[in-house]
């Protein structure tokens, strides 16, 4: 503990950190966050039953932890030390990931960890074919996603976030996101300068705002209801097929920049980590990335505004003997924080405009224009009463050229709008429990609204299917260990 609160004075030198109230990392904790300077019968039974499962789990009080227990079994700090709502940074979080992860140390028996989620996912209307092997078209359990981690530092100014992961909905296991950095602080012209590299395998997955793909809201969501067909490729189109390396600084707690590039693996690489390489681009040279953000001093609040964006050369389906596609995305991003008594508040906001040049697409007959353009925005808000209850409305659109080859939609349009509100209940963030302090469940009810799906809000898929129809009531429990 005395180490642990050198490193802390140290960190401290160069960024002072306040709780909402004013006080002082340095200080006497509890520091709570910081400052970086068709039928309702068929529903409801459902939903009852899940009630009654997270109850049983939640009657005898525990302690807040860090989204994984890793950290704060490292850092001896609470859960809402580094989070509003996990996975959701606070400035003090953001400062823990930005320095590698390396604050405080643990055995590392204790720097491991897993969570366990279980789901239920009801549409508006049944799907026309089963959601996935082995589940129905309709109100659907599932195991969720089940994840293993390593969490913490290696060794020196080197730390690591691991993560593997079994998709209960697809029935495979899989490396998830991987960070591991090296960090370090020095002083430059006068100010604090951190400064680190990143090798991870998801562009955007080291990012330590909530506004980029990786990690926005909705943070979850149901792998058994259907989604849209356009997505910028930014938001998951490298995500565990490639790896690829970044070196970033932060100078006068202010100014960010971030330089990559990434590339895919091989196929095997791909088969044995990722679960299957079917489909998967493969690299037409590397794929460089950039992240930049201004985060001005305005007292106790955080703001951050900023810009990030990936270029992708890439053979479709690996295929070598076509030309090559290329993706180019360039985004732009605000985060807004206030830390109140007893409560906090989050806004978002980011929009990516995404160019994408498909000869070889075109050439594969999986595309009718060589020339397109999609573009999204996502915004959200969140509200956290007692470091307990919350509540987010978040809404995204996408809008761009009409290509029936690539989206594989009736109209072509990738056009579709999305209303999500969701609740996430924490029962334990606030008071631990003595026994195993560490174990901190979140209950969530998710709920989807579509007033457009794939270019239409009537007869999306050309059968009669409403873009309401897809509407998604989601239920989830994670607990972590």
């Amino acid at each position: 503990m005395c180490e642990l609160r050198r490193l802390l004075t140290v960190l401290i030198t160069y960024f002072p950190i306040t709780d909402p109230k004013g006080v002082r990392a340095d200080e006497t904790p509890p520091l709570t966050a910081g400052r970086l300077v068709h039928s309702p019968t068929k529903t409801i039974i459902p939903i009852c039953l899940f009630v009654a499962v997270g109850l049983s789990v939640f009657v005898t009080p525990m302690k807040s932890a860090f989204a994984i227990p890793p950290f704060a079994r490292q850092t001896g700090q609470p859960c809402n030390a580094c989070h509003t709502v996990y996975p959701q940074l606070t400035p003090f979080g953001r400062l823990f990931k930005l320095n590698g992860y390396t604050m405080g140390d643990a055995p590392i028996y204790e720097k491991l960890g897993a969570w366990i989620q279980g789901n239920f996912t009801h549409t508006s209307k049944d799907q026309p074919e089963d959601a996935a092997p082995d589940f129905g078209k309709n109100d659907n359990f599932a195991l969720g996603e089940e994840s293993v981690f390593f969490g913490g530092k290696i060794a020196g100014n080197v730390g690591a976030f691991l993560q593997g992961t079994y998709d209960g909905a697809e029935k495979i296991l899989t490396w998830d996101n991987m960070d591991v950095r090296y960090a370090d602080t020095a002083t430059l012209s006068g100010n604090s300068l951190t400064y680190g590299v990143s090798l991870n395998n998801n562009p955007g997955v080291q990012d330590i705002w909530n506004t980029i793909p990786a990690w926005t809201f909705p943070f979850d969501g149901s792998g058994l209801a259907p989604t849209p067909a356009a997505s910028p490729f930014i938001e998951d189109g490298l995500a565990q097929i490639a790896v690829g390396g970044s070196i970033y600084a932060l100078w006068n707690n202010q100014i960010y920049g971030e330089i990559g590039a990434y590339h895919t693996m091989s196929r095997n690489a791909i088969d044995t980590l990722a679960g299957s390489s079917d489909g998967a681009p493969k690299s037409d040279g590397l794929a460089p990335y950039w992240r930049f953000v201004w985060t001005p001093d305005i007292g106790d609040d955080s703001l951050s505004v900023g810009t990030f964006g990936l270029y992708a050369p890439l053979k479709p389906n690996a295929d070598e003997t076509e030309l090559t596609d290329s993706y180019t995305d360039v985004g732009i991003d605000s985060q807004y924080q206030h830390f109140g008594e007893g409560y906090n508040l989050t806004t978002r906001i980011s929009f990516i405009q995404e160019f994408q040049d498909l000869a070889g697409s075109v050439a594969l007959g999986d595309a009718a224009h060589k020339s397109n353009q999609l573009r999204k925005i996502n915004a959200s808000a969140s509200y956290m009463y007692d470091q307990t209850y919350s509540g987010t409305l978040g809404i995204t659109h996408t809008w761009g050229s009409n290509d029936a080859a690539l989206y594989g939609t009736p109209t072509g349009s990738p056009d579709s709008t999305a209303l999500t509100v969701q609740g996430d209940w924490l029962p334990l963030n606030k008071t631990p429990w003595s026994v195993y302090p560490w174990f901190n469940p979140k209950a969530t009810v998710q709920y989807v609204h579509y007033f457009q799906f794939d270019g239409s809000s009537n007869n999306v898929d050309g059968a009669g299917r409403n873009a309401s129809d897809n509407d998604t009531l989601f239920l989830l429990l994670t607990l972590t260990l």
